[in-house]
C-alpha cells in the first residue's frame, strides 16, 4: 500500500508522460476541500495547467481553502461541464491538446454528476471514466475525479474503484484492487442487454444503401412529432451516420426504431454486424477519429451529438440507441 503524507502525494513523482488518474473517496466537504486543494497546490507548484471541475458548493470551498491561489486554478461548474459523455470527453481532450505543451502536466479535478441520472446514463458516464484510461494513456495529464461516499448510491462508488487505477482517501493513495482495464470493463457492461423501447413506438423500418429513402423517413417521423428544427437535423445527420455503418459493416441493410420517452427522442439502429477485432469496437466513437473516412467516424458524431450513446454488439448483430433531448 502506498500512503500519502499530509501535502503530499506519491503519484507527483512519477514521469510527467505517464496519466495518472484517480478516485478520490471523500466522507465530507471539508475533506474534499483539503484534498482538492493540496491537488491544486502542487500543481501549482510544479507549473502544471489546473482545472477543476466541481458542484458550485465544493467550488465555493475549494476556493475558500486556496484563497488568493484559487485565480490561478480554473474553476467550471460541473453542472455545464458533464453534459453527454461523448462531448465531455472530447472537451477533455480538447483541454489537454491545448495546454500540454506549455505546461508539465495537465491536471483536470472532476466531479462526475450523478443525480438525476437513470441507470442507463450512469452506465454511460461510468464508461467514460473508464475510456479516460484509454484516451490519455502516455500522456502529460493527472486526473483525479471526486466522490462524494456518503451521498452516492453504493454501485457508483463500487464502479470508481473498476474506473480509476488509484483510490485517494484521507488514508493516503493506494493502488485500487479492482481496477479493470478500460477494453475488459468495456466488454462486462456490453454483455447487459438493452431495455426493450418504451410503449409509444412504432414499426420497425427497414434502410439499405440508399441512405436518401432514410433521411427522408426520419425528415417525415420528426415533423410528424413536431419537432424544433434544430432537434431534427440533428437527428437525421446521427441517423444517417449510424446506418452509413450499418450498411458498410452489417451486411447492406439494416433497421431503425424510432419513439418518445419522457422528454426524449429514442432511436435504434439494428444490422447484422458482428466486430472484427475486439478492441477497436469498443473503443468506436469514444476517441475522436482520423478523418471523415476513418472507422469509428459515425459513432464519433453521434456521441457529439445525442446526449447518450448505447451500443451492444453479439453474435446477432449490432444494436446502436440513441438518445437526444426533444429540446
Amino acid at each position: 500500500m502506498r500512503q500519502a503524507e499530509e501535502g503530499s502525494n506519491p503519484a507527483a513523482s512519477d514521469p510527467a508522460s505517464t496519466l495518472i488518474h484517480q478516485a478520490l473517496l471523500y466522507d465530507g466537504i471539508e475533506t474534499f476541500a483539503a484534498a482538492a486543494a493540496r491537488f491544486c497546490l502542487d500543481g501549482l507548484a510544479r507549473g502544471d495547467r489546473i482545472m477543476a471541475v466541481v458542484t458550485p458548493p465544493n467550488i465555493e470551498a475549494l476556493e475558500d481553502v486556496l484563497g488568493a491561489d484559487a485565480a490561478r486554478v480554473e474553476l467550471v461548474n460541473a453542472l455545464e461541464w458533464y453534459d453527454a459523455p461523448g462531448r465531455t470527453l472530447d472537451a477533455c481532450g480538447r483541454y489537454v491538446n491545448t495546454h500540454q505543451l506549455d505546461h508539465p502536466r495537465v491536471r483536470m479535478l472532476g466531479e462526475p454528476v450523478w443525480r438525476g441520472r437513470d441507470r442507463a446514463q450512469e452506465a454511460e458516464w461510468t464508461r467514460y471514466e473508464s475510456m479516460l484510461n484509454a484516451a490519455f494513456a502516455g500522456s502529460p495529464v493527472w486526473i483525479m475525479c471526486t466522490y462524494d461516499t456518503r451521498a452516492l448510491p453504493r454501485h457508483i462508488v463500487d464502479d470508481a474503484r473498476r474506473t480509476h487505477p488509484e483510490l485517494v482517501t484521507g488514508h493516503g493513495t493506494t493502488v485500487s484492487p479492482a481496477y479493470t482495464e478500460p477494453s475488459e470493463f468495456g466488454h462486462s457492461r456490453d454483455l447487459l442487454p438493452l431495455p426493450p423501447p418504451g410503449q409509444d413506438y412504432g414499426t420497425r423500418h427497414v434502410f439499405d444503401a440508399d441512405l436518401r429513402l432514410l433521411r427522408q423517413y426520419v425528415t417525415a417521423w420528426a415533423a410528424a412529432g413536431e419537432l424544433p428544427a434544430e432537434t431534427a437535423d440533428r437527428l437525421v445527420i446521427v441517423v444517417n451516420e449510424v446506418a452509413a455503418n450499418a450498411v458498410e459493416h452489417g451486411g447492406g441493410r439494416g433497421d431503425i426504431l424510432l419513439w418518445t420517452e419522457d422528454d426524449s427522442i429514442c432511436c435504434d439502429i439494428r444490422d447484422a454486424g458482428r466486430p472484427d477485432g475486439e478492441g477497436l469496437e469498443l473503443f468506436a466513437g469514444y476517441l475522436p477519429p482520423t478523418s471523415a473516412t476513418a472507422r469509428g467516424y459515425g459513432l464519433w458524431v453521434a456521441r457529439q451529438l445525442c446526449d447518450l450513446v448505447e451500443v451492444r454488439t453479439g453474435q446477432a448483430g449490432t444494436q446502436v440507441r440513441l438518445r437526444l433531448r426533444r429540446t
